[in-house]
This record gives C-alpha cells, sequence and structure tokens, in this order.
C-alpha cells in the first residue's frame, strides 16, 4: 500500500512542482510584497493605501465594467439558450446553432482588435448604419470607451456559458417542458419558471467563471478604451512598466484576489443553502 502511495506521489509530482513554481510561489511573494515596508521589513498596508489614493476610481470602474458585463452575459446567454432548447423556428435554431460559438475560440487580444475596427467613430459599425440610411455620417459615434469593454466581454464570453447553458438545458425531461406548454404556458415562461430554476446552478458557474476571467484580461481595457478611468489591470501593468512598482502592484492584485474571492464565496454560500434546502 505504501509503496503505490509512493509511486503516486511520483507520478504527480511534476504537476505539484509546476503548480509551486508557477502559481503558489508567485502569489505568497505578491502577498508578503503587498504587506511588507520596502524600507524596515516590517508589516504594513502603506502600498493598500497609496493603490486605494491614486487607483480608488479606477476599482470602482472595475467593479462596474465586470458586474454590467456579467449581467449582460447572463440574460443574452439564457436568451440564447432558450432560443436553442424551446425555438419552433427551425431557420433562426439552426443559425443560431452556428453562429453563436465563433468568438469562444478568439483570444481577448484579437477580440479587443476586432472591436477596435468595428466600434471605432469610421468604424465598420457605423458605416454600416451610414450605408443603411439609418443614420449621418456627423451622427457617427466612437464606442471605444467603457461600452467597448463591456460589448467585447459581452461578445466573448456569451459562448462560453451558452454552451453550458444550453447543454444543461438539454439534458432536462422534455416531458416537463411539454407539460408546461400543453397547460397553456408561453415559451417564455416555460423558459423562466421551469426550465431556468432547473439550470440555475450551471448558470451560476458560468457567469462566475466568466466573472474572474473578465477581471484579470488586460488586453481587452488597455486597446478597446485606452482613457482614464480603466481597470485594474492596466493599472498594475502602468505601476510595473512605468515605475517598476511591483508592490503597489501586488497590492493591486490582491484587491482583485478580494473581488473574485468574494465573488467565489457568495457561490460557495448559494450552494451550501441550496444543499441544506434540498
Amino acid at each position: 500500500m505504501a509503496k503505490s502511495s509512493f509511486f503516486g506521489l511520483l507520478l504527480i509530482a511534476p504537476a505539484l512542482a509546476m503548480i509551486g513554481a508557477l502559481f503558489l510561489y508567485p502569489l505568497g511573494f505578491s502577498l508578503v510584497s503587498a504587506f511588507t515596508n520596502p524600507e524596515s521589513g516590517e508589516p504594513s498596508l502603506m502600498h493598500f493605501q497609496r493603490a486605494y489614493e491614486l487607483y480608488s476610481t479606477d476599482i470602482l470602474f472595475t467593479l462596474f465594467i465586470v458586474i454590467v458585463s456579467t449581467l449582460l452575459t447572463g440574460i443574452a446567454s439564457i436568451v440564447i439558450a432558450g432560443i436553442l432548447t424551446l425555438g419552433e423556428t427551425p431557420w433562426l435554431v439552426a443559425a443560431l446553432r452556428n453562429l453563436y460559438r465563433w468568438p469562444l475560440f478568439i483570444p481577448f487580444i484579437v477580440a479587443a482588435q476586432c472591436m477596435r475596427t468595428f466600434l471605432a467613430k469610421n468604424g465598420l459599425m457605423n458605416n454600416t448604419f451610414v450605408a443603411l440610411g439609418l443614420m449621418e455620417p456627423i451622427q457617427a459615434t466612437s464606442f471605444l470607451d467603457w461600452r467597448g469593454i463591456i460589448i467585447t466581454f459581452v461578445w466573448k464570453q456569451v459562448p462560453f456559458v451558452t454552451l453550458m447553458l444550453a447543454g444543461a438545458m438539454a439534458s432536462i425531461d422534455r416531458a416537463t417542458i411539454e407539460a408546461g406548454r400543453n397547460l397553456g404556458a408561453s415559451r417564455v415562461r416555460v423558459l423562466i419558471e421551469l426550465v431556468l430554476p432547473q439550470v440555475m446552478q450551471t448558470l451560476l458557474v458560468g457567469l462566475v467563471l466568466s466573472f474572474v476571467t473578465m477581471l484579470s484580461v488586460l488586453s481587452v481595457p488597455m486597446m478597446v478604451a485606452g482613457s482614464q478611468p480603466t481597470m485594474l489591470t492596466v493599472d498594475m501593468a502602468f505601476r510595473i512598466n512605468s515605475y517598476g512598482d511591483y508592490a503597489t502592484a501586488n497590492a493591486l492584485g490582491v484587491i482583485s484576489y478580494v473581488i473574485a474571492g468574494t465573488v467565489a464565496w457568495i457561490y460557495l454560500r448559494y450552494n451550501v443553502k441550496r444543499e441544506v434546502q434540498a
């Protein structure tokens, strides 16, 4: 038995070494650096104070962007997955099934560059509206600001959440859906009252993962909206590249950890409460 355990540990040792070297050590170094006074070596919150003084607006801006993007991602995913599951228009269902997955395979940096050419004042979107006669050229405005960040995040994350949600909806017993339809419930009511409660946990998993992913993206806020305020990832890169200030950047990183951890804690509390009620 001991010999089997030894060989088991030996097999996973390379993976454990990679986790320790590439995740645990950098995490520990960041935490120590964020909470230590570089001059005295004593515990200190001076880096968090500097981070708050310089970037408190960016912290709120980051929360706003990520929360709004997560909510819009959830709404769009529910609508698309609902159409795929309950839709009765074959061409619409087929078109959505073939189109909604495309952004899933596009890296964030490529998505950001696409949006730069699509949402610019003279970009594809405005030029299309002008060509269709929906607006005059002088009315064209750039969306390369906070709106562009949200649009990019939602466009990129909706396929991921929809794929999970549509799979969960497809596994539901069709008899439940047919029973609701036979009793006169509309497709919208069936989706909201019958289908959605059964796949809520899958939806929450997708939204939590999307929240954490969007919180950590650097390329989109840097490329789509270069103005102030901006997101914490851009601030961290700026502190390191411009000033070599790893301590303040690590303090901002800890704030990001706290935000992500809070969301994970809320999700876990919801799961525990749901299991207790069940």
